[in-house]
């Protein structure tokens, strides 16, 4: 009896282990060719038929009539499309200063003004100078029409002038505009004009207080100082005067654009010189402004000024 106490605790233990390696997890087989030969042989034993094809049957693909001719076919070149939003920028570095100077400037000084101004002067009110510096900046789109063989612009900037001067009280008010007459402003400039005749952009600059530009524009900008009335203002302080006027009464009913552009962008110096470029070489490519289609609610008609100058008021050259 003595001998059977000995032995029935080993005993017990060999049984308990024995149970566990029969029931716990298997070891994880590096063969893996001999689980699969196993597993395909326990289909076949159980279904009586020869073990399934592992590979399904290749489905006839919708690419396996391509020839080569389809190689010769003329698709658009990424630079094609790619030329349209790029510029040379030689004088990154200064232009970033600047950007940041206009930045602030406008943060600073011309929003908060801008937005005291806009407390004080009622919103029909500012409105009204708008359309009435927008008249005044006819000539300006006259004569460019027409250094553009564009009659039928020219003929509407005229039209337009006569109708705002007359009926519009000096320009107060934009009847031209109206759904019942439907004269639009023709959006165009010098540097249009030049963009018209194949000058190109050149590179990117932006000025301080100005903002950004480029040759082309930079030489539009001399013509477009000669065509425009307020400019022969004299002495020179009363001209700067009515024009920062000007700016700050547009400023006024355009807040929260360049904000939102700004906060958009990851890098808003870059988002502001690709924008600017597509938006003045889409202005080159565009033929005046089409007059707006009937039943077009005055909300959504075109600005005189254009989304670029909501953007960069500093750099309106022409409503």
């Amino acid at each position: 009896m003595r001998i059977l106490k000995l032995i029935w605790v080993p005993a017990v233990l060999y049984a308990f282990l024995f149970a566990g390696c029969a029931h716990g997890p298997q070891a994880v087989s590096t063969s893996a060719p001999q689980a699969e030969s196993l597993q395909l042989r326990l289909v076949s034993d159980t279904t009586g038929s020869e073990p399934p094809d592992v590979k399904a049957p290749e489905s006839p693909s919708p690419y396996d009539d391509y020839t080569d001719e389809e190689e010769s076919l003329d698709y658009p070149e990424e630079g094609a499309q790619a030329d349209l939003g790029k510029i040379a920028d030689p004088i990154e570095p200064f232009n970033r200063a600047m950007y940041e100077f206009n930045d602030r400037l406008y943060f600073w000084v011309l929003k908060p003004v801008a937005q005291g101004y806009s407390k004080v002067v009622p919103e029909s009110a500012r409105i009204s100078v708008s359309n009435f510096f927008s008249n005044l900046w006819s000539p300006v789109r006259l004569v460019n029409c027409l250094l553009q063989v564009n009659p039928m612009g020219a003929l509407t900037e005229l039209m337009r002038f006569w109708i705002n001067t007359t009926i519009g009280v000096v320009g107060l008010f934009d009847p031209a505009s109206s759904e019942e007459i439907n004269l639009q402003a023709q959006d165009e400039d010098f540097g249009q004009t030049l963009g018209f005749y194949g000058v190109g952009q050149g590179f990117y600059i932006v000025w301080p207080v100005l903002g950004p530009s480029s040759p082309r524009d930079m030489v539009g900008r001399i013509g477009d100082y000669f065509a425009y009335p307020i400019s022969y203002l004299d002495p020179w302080y009363v001209w700067s005067a009515v024009r920062g006027y000007e700016v700050v009464n547009d400023v006024s009913l355009r807040i929260g654009d360049y904000e939102s552009l700004k906060d958009a962008a990851i890098d808003p110096y870059v988002a502001m010189r690709d924008f600017y470029v597509q938006y003045r070489q889409k202005r080159v490519e565009a033929k005046g402004t089409k007059p707006k289609p009937v039943g077009e609610s005055a909300e959504t008609r075109p600005s005189p000024t254009g989304p670029m100058d909501r953007i960069f008021p500093l750099n309106r050259e022409e409503p």
